[in-house]
């Protein structure tokens, strides 16, 4: 983040712009809080902070030429209860793209006493109930909101609904009331979650147990079961246990018949020794 320095003012463009008023450009520079603007010596009728980083709308010093503020593309979330006093002559306020909520949040904004012009487009706060009439009440010198013209026949209907100060401490509760978004899955998806157990792909030995099994079963359906499971390729968590038994009977079987090898090897081992003997050659008597 980049300090709002004076020394940034000094060497940031200022120009003439297209409606002939003097504008400083400080727009990009990774600003997190306004300050020092006093560098400016109330030289300029445009300020562009957009692109920044800011959070408050506040620290402003005493500018009394200040008429157009762009403050576009940042974060802001709060606003100076008494900025009236500090831009006394501002007219123009430029809020796209920011953080603002709830509909509280703009109350500050009625403390400008010359402001024509307000653009809050793309901040949460647009999408509550009565947002619009809520604005023009509160800012009674409003002459556009969000590019729109504010018509006469708004104005009166901001009147009348707000002609009570219980109605609007109501309309202020319930744009209080926030809620954090929570993606829920479908109902469908969740059923076909219950339904359907989990499954692990067998190898290629519980393929061959899966396969022993079908032969030894005992009913049809354990029989149907098994052979879902071979074709699939896919084998369900309560077969496991009869897939495990399955080749357990298999290892203690390769076990036993291991054994059996290994003792007719023993058993015919003097066998071999015998007929080897009796093949070996007679030495000859010496005369």
């Amino acid at each position: 983040m980049v300090r709002l320095t004076a020394d940034l003012i000094w060497k940031s463009p200022h120009f003439f712009n297209a409606v002939k008023e003097r504008e400083l450009d400080l727009r990009g520079n990774k600003i997190a809080v306004i300050e020092n603007l006093g560098a400016t010596e109330d030289q300029f009728d445009t300020i562009d902070l957009s692109d920044n980083e800011i959070v408050k709308l506040e620290n402003f010093p005493h500018l009394n030429r200040l008429g157009t503020l762009l403050i576009n593309n940042n974060r802001i979330t709060r606003i100076n209860p008494n900025i009236g006093e500090f831009l006394p002559n501002l007219h123009t306020l430029v809020l796209t793209n920011n953080r603002l909520v709830n509909l509280v949040e703009i109350d500050p904004l009625a403390s400008l006493p010359k402001l024509q012009f307000l653009s809050l487009l793309d901040n949460n706060i647009t999408k509550k109930p009565n947002y619009r009439l809520y604005v023009i009440n509160k800012l009674k010198f409003l002459r556009v909101l969000d590019f729109k013209k504010v018509k006469n026949k708004e104005r009166m209907e901001a009147r009348n609904l707000f002609a009570s100060k219980e109605v609007e401490e109501e309309i202020k509760k319930e744009s209080a009331k926030t809620f954090t978004p929570v993606e829920v899955p479908k109902v469908s998806e969740v059923s076909e979650e219950e339904q359907t157990p989990k499954v692990a792909a067998p190898t290629p030995e519980q393929i061959i147990a899966i396969k022993a099994a079908i032969v030894n079963s005992q009913t049809l359906e354990e029989v149907a079961r098994l052979e879902k499971a071979l074709k699939s390729g896919q084998l369900p968590t309560d077969l496991q246990a009869l897939v495990e038994d399955t080749q357990a009977n298999g290892v203690k079987q390769k076990d036993d018949n291991m054994d059996s090898d290994s003792q007719n090897e023993d058993d015919s081992e003097p066998k071999d020794v015998e007929e080897q003997r009796n093949n070996e050659p007679v030495p000859m008597e010496q005369e």
